[in-house]
């Protein structure tokens, strides 16, 4: 039997939710008015299950990409997948919003990778991976300047994606800063929920919180 995931996106502007069967991408409903996340998800997931002739029971897990990103869409991302989880005895997978970000741009790093998520003025929550998605600098938040990653930049090329990397492009002048369009999908979701899932990278229902990287996002 292939291992059908249930996949909750809420982190920022666009919702999604997606079912993934063996790490393959099987059906998507998306949302772009982040006001109305909390309305979106449950008629979406009902809808999506009905299109694929299946019902909650018949998933193996539930992911849920959990921050850092919107405070508020965090929260209701994640009450849903735990309250499937609690009431079909699921597995909970929870995904970080920086690494999806990074996978779904893996093929634009020439050798490090940079997700940015605007967090207003000139903060963003960041972190850097190499091109096998492994940490380089660890999920942070993190106020912009000129100088900022100077350092790697003297001796690395670095691919900087997500909506925080606009105001980054508009104070660096370093060479080895390249800004490709940037790429979301449920794709690469559905990777990293397979690989949690054959790993048994589980989360605690009773214990598990959005991780906010700092006090609170809240969307604009």
């Amino acid at each position: 039997m292939s291992a059908r995931i249930l996949q909750i996106n809420t982190a920022l502007q666009e919702a999604s939710v997606s079912i993934s069967a063996d790490g393959l991408l099987m059906g998507e409903r998306i949302n772009p008015a982040q006001q109305e996340h909390a309305g979106f998800l449950q008629p979406a997931i009902a809808e999506l299950c009905a299109s694929m002739n299946m019902a909650l029971k018949d998933l193996q897990a539930v992911a849920v990409v959990n921050g850092p990103g919107s405070y508020t869409g965090l929260r209701v991302g994640l009450s849903a997948a735990k309250g499937i989880c609690f009431a079909l005895k699921l597995p909970l997978i929870l995904i970080n919003t920086l690494e999806w970000m990074a996978k779904c741009n893996q093929h634009q790093a020439t050798e490090l990778i940079c997700p940015m998520i605007d967090a207003r003025r000139m903060e963003v929550f960041t972190a850097l991976y190499d091109q096998s998605l492994h940490p380089v600098m660890d999920p942070q938040a993190m106020i912009l300047d000129p100088s900022s990653f100077q350092e790697r930049l003297l001796h690395q090329s670095i691919a900087f994606v997500g909506d925080g990397a606009q105001k980054w492009q508009a104070i660096c002048e370093n060479p080895h800063a390249h800004f490709p369009k940037t790429d979301l999908n449920a794709s690469a979701l559905s990777i990293l929920s397979i690989q949690a899932f054959n790993e048994e990278k589980f989360a605690d229902l009773a214990y598990s919180e959005p991780f906010y990287t700092k006090d609170f996002h809240t969307g604009k």
